[in-house]
């Protein structure tokens, strides 16, 4: 690897006990040119040293390095494009899957294009944690835990095969077994080194520890000062095969947290807060980052709590700096001695460490919260900015089944469940989880829920009946800490058995409610209830029977399994009754903070880090027994379900072709505001009579081995089938609310298919497609196949109002143009139906941000011509555009 060219002359050495560490100084260069920049958010003087470190006067040049310090008088407001390259990468097996596919296709495509297969191999060092497939089948027993583990290595041993074959043919790639904790968690807790060192050229080069994460939630990490986001599958590839992440010098909006959070306030409640008001404020595409004399009374559990919900608070990332509490992490968690201390010394030296005393930033502007206001809250029915007081949640489930949901009538009337004593209704809880790495990586919010089923307990008070109960811890950290304190037993008597160590319910693997509770929802139309510890409520996320869903902190998920309904005031309402007949409030049950703070003391030990990831990657007996197949190309099983290789670069050539205008295309689907990729990718349980299912059932694979999408990414015939086929997506073309599902009407036809049945019919009529959405299109998780399904079904464009920023990248790393309305209007106030045609010429002269004119034909001749702005935004998306996507332009650069 070739040394910076270092213009601003700041190689310098840091000497860290006896070992001495070469290191691009910021000092230096503010010295040497680069004025000013110690005012820098710390996340910025993060960018910039890497920019430092990796400039080679082509993808980074002086003038990119000197637009950091410019961005002092712009504050990112000026656009510009740099070459980001981050220090690892970290995947979940959902979308880690899928990039082993590709990464195997690529080798194969290797070797078609007369290159070494092997040159398709990771550059950086990259992570890949099996958190994503466990699913919640049993729960409330002893049990459930073996059960579920058993299960899931039944449904998946064919995937698991291929990633040990992966982690034999890949260098740089490790895989952390099923069982072993939630990515981010793991992340947190053991992978991360918040500075980052390795030999090259014969020095030890130190470095801040950077990442980019499969999974919109690894901005967790940045809660212990590591810059971490997430992206699509297909930038994280390009990562890995040495490509630097292309992006736009953001804004930092600087949140400035004072004050301390009240007794029986949690951290939970928090970040509901912080969410609620950065999303109202509007942060897509910029970093959030923490500062303030708040930060004292904040842990890194507290920290990376809050980091974590970047995605739903909209922005890159929610950066904490380093200082006094990252050290004390890191002696909990059993990093080094010597670790610590590099990361001391360096980050003093860099500028990098947060004192008390310390100078606030530089921020493109300023948001300013007092801890001590934050209330006990919960985010729902929907949304995870729609945080409600903890008093409010009760009338604001009543007006939304008046307005959303629109029962009116028969609102208190409970139906008998067959089988069993006790009826249901509208608010009832039927799910209460425990899962999540937002909140299951925080001692406090857990020990809190151990104590207050103890508590609970103590007065004699239940979980109701139809409330089905997980615990899903983020690492064997947490079962350990609940086994050797007694909180466990204390869950297990509520029904909080261990299910598994995975995301569980907060991704949809909630797994089926017992069958008469789920009959008697679905026949009654009720509007049931889940409460989880999770970042993510949108609807039908959680469970296909499941319409409203809270995010809470793990003691409220306790509280509300005793309750069972959300349509009670757990401020004013007694919990239930003790044995004598007592009413029982949450108050009198609620543990102190210094309760949990002495049991985080006693048994949140460095010892127990450090039995718990001393053998990390080895796995339990079902992993060690799996058997894989060797070789450094994969062969590949045409009968396969669950992997087969992908078309992508089938009859591809060393040169790109021209993109092509888009003429005459038809309309996929007309899609309103808010559009998540949960609804765009195929996500969650899959129906027999879907044309997944069908897929399945023709090639011989019982309903009951169906398992779900996620387990399946690794086969793009069932994840295409499977795209904008979400139950609770809507698309216009069919009526003024659209129709629930993934419906359209083919044209000139008129009839109502599926819209994998339209694609495909349109896909032999030669008949290239569009899409047209509103704001915020593609908002929520960074699903790769969102992007892979939307160039699969042949569209060529998607024209929305606004786009959330890692899907709008993917669309562009699959050959997908993303367009926005150049003029303030929608598809709406265009009149269409979904029966126009759509004309976009220019394709191949087009340029980064560049407005072009989508000519629309109306179905009665007339033709309109609508201002575009192309949001292909920096001169490399231009470049894999123009390749086909991301994969392609990597593939022909190593092949060159």
């Amino acid at each position: 690897m070739a040394h910076s060219l270092d213009s601003f002359n700041c190689r310098r050495t840091l000497k860290v006990g006896d070992q001495e560490y070469t290191y691009y100084d910021l000092k230096e260069a503010e010295k040497n040119g680069l004025s000013g920049i110690s005012r820098l958010p710390f996340s910025m003087k993060v960018l910039l040293e890497n920019l430092l470190r990796k400039e080679d006067g082509r993808s980074v040049t002086r003038d990119s390095i000197e637009a950091v310090a410019a961005w002092l008088d712009d504050k990112g407001s000026a656009g510009v494009e740099i070459a980001y390259s981050p220090a690892r990468v970290l995947m979940q097996d959902f979308t880690g899957v899928p990039a082993v596919v590709d990464l195997a296709a690529m080798r194969d495509a290797m070797a078609s294009l007369g290159g070494d297969p092997e040159k398709i191999n990771p550059l950086v060092p990259v992570d890949l944690v099996i958190d994503h497939s466990v699913i919640v089948d049993e729960f409330g027993t002893p049990l459930a835990f073996s059960r579920n583990v058993e299960l899931e290595y039944k449904r998946n041993a064919e995937r698991y095969r291929f990633l040990k074959w992966g982690q034999q043919a890949f260098k740089n790639f490790r895989v952390v077994p099923p069982g072993t904790g939630i990515c981010h968690q793991v992340n947190l807790e053991y992978l991360a080194r918040t500075v980052w060192s390795h030999e090259e050229d014969g020095r030890l080069l130190a470095y801040p520890d950077t990442c980019v994460g499969t999974d919109s939630h690894t901005t967790m990490v940045n809660g212990l000062g590591v810059l971490g986001w997430g992206v699509g599958g297909i930038e994280a590839e390009a990562a890995m095969l040495g490509q630097p992440v292309s992006m736009l010098l953001p804004e930092v909006v600087g949140f400035k947290l004072s004050g301390a959070l009240r007794e029986g306030v949690t951290a939970t409640d928090l970040v509901l807060t912080v969410t609620q008001m950065l999303r109202k404020k509007g942060v897509v595409g910029k970093f959030v980052e923490f500062f303030g004399p708040g930060l004292a009374s904040m842990t890194v559990a507290d920290r990376a709590t809050i980091g974590n919900m970047a995605p739903e608070y909209g922005a890159t990332c929610g950066f904490f700096p380093v200082d006094g509490e990252t050290i004390k992490y890191f002696d909990v968690t059993n990093r080094s001695s010597e670790q610590a201390a590099l990361v001391e010394a360096y980050c003093k030296a860099q500028g990098m460490w947060r004192e008390a005393d310390s100078e606030d930033p530089v921020f493109t502007e300023v948001l300013e919260l007092d801890l001590s206001t934050v209330v006990p809250s919960m985010a729902g029915p929907k949304r995870p900015e729609g945080r409600n007081a903890l008093e409010e949640v009760a009338p604001n489930f009543e007006t939304a089944l008046a307005t959303e949901y629109r029962k009116t009538a028969d609102t208190d009337k409970r139906y008998a469940v067959e089988g069993e004593e006790f009826d249901l209704g509208h608010g009832d809880v039927v799910i209460a989880a425990i899962t999540s790495c937002t909140n299951t990586s925080n001692p406090s919010v857990l020990i809190a829920a151990g104590l207050l089923a103890r508590n609970a307990n103590r007065r004699g008070l239940k979980r109701k009946p139809w409330v089905k109960t997980s615990l899903a811890p983020g690492s064997q950290v947490v079962a350990e800490y609940y086994e050797k304190s007694g909180l466990q037993k204390e869950l297990d008597q509520l029904g909080f058995n261990l299910v598994g160590f995975g995301c569980t319910t907060c991704i949809g693997n909630s797994g089926p409610l017992p069958e008469p509770i789920s009959k008697t929802v679905n026949e009654q139309a009720l509007i049931g209830a889940s409460v989880l510890s999770g970042n993510r409520n949108f609807e039908g996320r959680v469970s296909p029977d499941v319409q409203a869903n809270y995010l809470a902190s793990p003691p409220l998920v306790v509280a509300y399994a005793i309750a069972g309904t959300v349509r009670k005031d757990l401020t004013k309402e007694p919990l239930g009754e003790d044995q004598d007949g007592n009413p029982v409030y949450l108050r009198d049950i609620w543990p102190t903070s210094a309760e949990v703070q002495d049991f985080i003391a006693k048994h949140v030990t460095r010892e127990l880090f450090a039995s718990k990831y001393a053998d990390v990657f080895k796995g339990d007996e079902y992993w060690r027994a799996l058997e894989a197949p060797a070789g450094q190309t994969y062969s590949w099983d045409r009968d396969s379900t669950y992997v087969q290789n992908p078309p992508y670069f089938e009859g591809m050539e060393r040169k790109p072709h021209p993109a092509g205008d888009i003429k005459g295309a038809h309309i996929l689907g007309l899609f309103g505001d808010k559009i998540t990729t949960d609804h765009i990718s195929p996500a969650g349980s899959i129906k027999a009579q879907s044309p997944a299912g069908q897929y399945l059932l023709d090639h011989g694979v019982s309903i009951a081995d169906f398992n779900q999408y996620g387990t399946r990414r690794g086969n793009h015939e069932v994840m295409m089938r499977g795209t904008f086929a979400n139950i609770r997506i809507r698309n216009h073309m069919l009526g003024e609310n659209g129709r629930e599902g993934g419906y359209t009407i083919h044209y000139p036809s008129g009839e109502e298919m599926s819209i994998y049945e339209a694609a495909m019919r349109y896909k032999q009529e030669g008949v290239p497609l569009v899409v047209f959405a509103g704001v915020e299109y593609g908002n929520g998780s960074s699903r790769d196949w969102a992007a892979k399904g939307t160039n699969l079904l042949g569209v060529r464009a998607v024209i929305a109002q606004s786009f959330e920023r890692i899907h709008r990248s993917n669309l562009v790393g699959m050959g997908v143009v993303p367009f926005v309305f150049a003029e303030d209007t929608s598809w709406q106030e265009l009149g269409l139906k979904g029966n126009e045609t759509v004309t976009i010429e220019g394709l191949d002269q087009i340029r980064p941000r560049a407005t072009m004119t989508a000519k629309i034909t109306y179905a009665d001749g007339q033709v309109k011509d609508v201002p575009l702005l192309c949001r292909i935004d920096t001169l490399d998306e231009l470049e894999y555009f123009r390749n086909g996507g991301i994969l392609h332009y990597v593939l022909r650069d190593l092949a060159a």
